[in-house]
This record gives C-alpha cells, sequence and structure tokens, in this order.
C-alpha cells in the first residue's frame, strides 16, 4: 500500500479565518491596479492566503469583495486576507513608500530586472503591483516605483495571465524570504 495519500482535511491543520487574520505575515503587499477579471482578483487573493501576503490593496475600476465571481475562485480567501480599496493606485504606491516599503512593479521594462536575479532582503517591506490583463502596470505607476521585475519568457507570448503572475511572483517572495522548515 501506498504511503502517498491524499491527506485528509483534519490531517492538513488549517487555520480558522481569524486565526489566519491574527498569524505572522510576509511583508509584502499586493497592489492590483485595475484588474478586470474578478476571477483573476479571486485567485490572488487564494493565492495570498495560502502564502502569508500582509495584505491586498485594490486600486482603480477593479472590482472587490463582496462579489460572488470573485468568492467563485477566491474560496472565502476574501475574507481571510486584509484587503482595502483606493481608487489611485499611485495613492496607493505613494502611501506605502511613505510607509517604508520597496515597490516593485511585475512590468517588462527598459530597466527591469530578471525576477531569477532579484532577492529581497528579510529586514525589508515589498509592495508588489500587478496591471491590467491587456495593458500591465500604468507607466505612471511604473515611474513611481523603485523598481520593476519581470519573470523571463521563452515562447511566443510575453505575458502570463495577471493570476498566473502573482502566483509565480508571490511564491517566489515567499520562498526568498521564508526559512525552510
Amino acid at each position: 500500500m501506498s504511503n502517498n495519500r491524499k491527506l485528509s482535511l483534519d490531517e492538513l491543520k488549517r487555520k480558522s479565518v481569524e486565526e489566519n487574520l491574527q498569524s505572522a505575515k510576509m511583508p509584502v503587499v499586493v497592489v492590483i491596479d485595475n484588474v478586470r477579471s474578478l476571477n483573476n482578483i479571486g485567485s490572488i487573493f487564494r493565492t495570498s492566503d495560502a502564502l502569508g501576503i500582509e495584505r491586498i490593496i485594490i486600486c482603480g475600476f477593479s472590482g472587490t469583495p463582496p462579489d460572488r465571481e470573485i468568492h467563485r475562485t477566491a474560496l472565502g480567501a476574501e475574507d481571510s486576507v486584509k484587503w482595502q480599496y483606493l481608487e489611485s493606485t499611485l495613492t496607493a504606491i505613494n502611501e506605502l513608500k511613505l510607509n517604508g516599503y520597496i515597490i516593485c512593479s511585475i512590468e517588462q521594462t527598459a530597466a527591469s530586472k530578471n525576477i531569477r536575479h532579484f532577492f529581497p532582503k528579510r529586514n525589508e517591506k515589498y509592495a508588489i503591483v500587478f496591471g491590467n490583463e491587456v495593458k500591465g502596470v500604468e507607466q505612471s505607476v511604473i515611474d513611481a516605483s523603485h523598481m520593476s521585475i519581470e519573470i523571463p519568457q521563452f515562447g511566443t507570448k510575453h505575458s502570463f495571465n495577471v493570476a498566473v503572475t502573482a502566483g509565480i511572483v508571490i511564491w517566489d517572495f515567499f520562498t526568498k524570504l521564508t526559512p525552510v522548515d
């Protein structure tokens, strides 16, 4: 008999929503810049919950909870991750800067740093900005950021879905900022 069986829900020892809200987090804030798809927003909530993001700031015309479409992909993570809405992404960036965050736009730019060569420091706080599905992060937001980080891509398409991008980037920050068990 294989010992590679799926774990039961009891064996996973999941935190309650309240326990998760009170638990220690990575010093990372996710900023959602004009993301149209509510399913993408829900997916970003779910990834943020799983990997211990400090909070999410939703900006522009991006949808916010409570919303049935967000809930469908977030599966309740919209309740277990702190979030706020700000109309202007630049306002969010400026507030984060005032509070000591290093702003990283996730975008392909002339000066972007390959994520494989970016190593966040454990004693710093970061905000990672994810942009619109078609237009990406707005240029004014890139200009206000400390840096741009890109994921190398080798096919005919030079973009990932924003929720996939968030998963890759948040996981990368998690692996680089969190001690290995």
